[in-house]
């Protein structure tokens, strides 16, 4: 948090404190809340995290895991969610004492938290497309067993790592340690003579790239894919509804989770470009809109483990099995587990629906566990 002069070219460095007909409007109420709102909502948002990705790390790294570009997109999913939970202790205690680690530990935080938000969000847009395919393609036999099939799934995710660094890297340039309000902050400093532009352009262009094109890309795509369900013949009505539903709470939460951030981000934008704010009482609600709804966006790293991997393939067995071995590889006595088996919907095109056996469709099909 920061005190500075607002709507003057140098600062739209910065945040908090603005100047309003040359008076001060004092945030230290904006600061109190943040000091106690985000330590707990960060610490609870870690938690839960680490231990979803956690497992869905452990279960995916198995190479026979491994069958599909979703498989593949879900594992780099985890990671990245862990690499971005992983930067929260740290703006805890900026949010509390103020930052304390020296400019390299901010250029390095700021920079792994940008690049793995930006990279979640395109993770998510990937698998909706690979969803899609699936059902356009009628797929068979997709199985990754092959090496040049890996190839393009290892590809395709190194792409989407890349444009998630190239949208990290102002956070990695311009990210250094300022004294504001009596103590240390990590914050961007753009050069002064593009500080106005360079803020706005970054800010619309996280909003698109970070919310717009997944959001639509994932609405094209599982629109397509419910619609292919509808038509299949030889499921039953019961799992059509179960399935489709699946597909309805995965926009859903991504929209409950990122609309409201990416509409508080917007507004900023167009506050740098065309001075919207002009009331301090506007100001703080703006400063307390954008804590509550950061942290809002956040709370999808706890969530994606839930919605990709849990509903997305026979994860609960998966992770059984991990227990099993890690249990005898440490001596432990084999117990009997009753595993009640999932019920998946093939997400095939209609054509194909009667061609292929059950067993078939479960090996070479993308498949979603009700």
């Amino acid at each position: 948090m920061e005190d500075f002069y607002y709507h003057d070219e140098d600062d739209f460095n910065e945040t908090y404190d603005y100047n309003y007909e040359f008076s001060i409007c004092d945030k230290e109420a904006v600061r109190h809340f943040s000091s106690i709102f985000l330590p707990v909502i960060y610490a609870l948002t870690l938690a839960v995290g680490l231990f979803g990705n956690a497992m869905v790390v452990m279960v995916y790294t198995s190479p026979q895991r491994l069958r599909t570009l979703t498989d593949m997109c879900i594992l780099n999913l985890a990671i990245s969610d862990l690499l971005l939970l992983f930067t929260l202790p740290f703006w805890a205690a900026d949010a509390v004492h103020g930052w304390r680690l020296g400019i390299a530990a901010c250029k390095l935080n700021t920079f792994l938290y940008g690049a793995n938000f930006s990279c979640g969000m395109l993770l998510l847009a990937c698998i909706s497309v690979d969803r899609y395919c699936a059902v356009a393609r009628n797929a068979t036999g997709r199985t990754g067993s092959g090496p040049p099939t890996k190839k393009k799934w290892i590809l395709v995710c190194a792409v989407l790592w890349a444009i998630a660094v190239l949208l990290g890297l102002p956070d990695l340039i311009f990210s250094t340690v300022r004294h504001k309000s009596h103590k240390p902050v990590c914050m961007a400093i753009y050069p002064h003579n593009i500080a106005r532009s360079a803020k706005a352009a970054l800010e619309l262009l996280e909003v698109i790239l970070r919310f717009v094109l997944p959001f639509l890309v994932m609405v094209v795509c599982y629109s397509l894919v419910g619609w292919a369900l509808c038509r299949a013949s030889g499921v039953c009505r019961d799992r059509k509804c179960r399935a489709l539903r699946v597909l309805l709470v995965v926009v859903a939460v991504f929209v409950l989770t990122q609309l409201p951030y990416n509409v508080v981000k917007l507004y900023y934008a167009m506050d740098i470009i065309y001075l919207l704010v002009t009331d301090c009482e506007v100001s703080k609600g703006l400063d307390w809109a954008v804590q509550v709804t950061e942290s809002l966006a956040l709370a999808h790293a706890c969530i994606n483990p839930i919605l990709y991997a849990c509903i997305g393939s026979s994860f609960k067995g998966n992770v059984i099995k991990a227990a099993k071995r890690l249990g005898q590889r440490f001596g432990g006595r084999q117990r009997y587990v009753n595993e009640e088996p999932a019920v998946e919907i093939a997400l095939k095109g209609p054509a194909n629906t009667h061609s292929q056996s059950a067993s078939d469709q479960d090996q070479d099909t993308s498949t979603f566990t009700i």
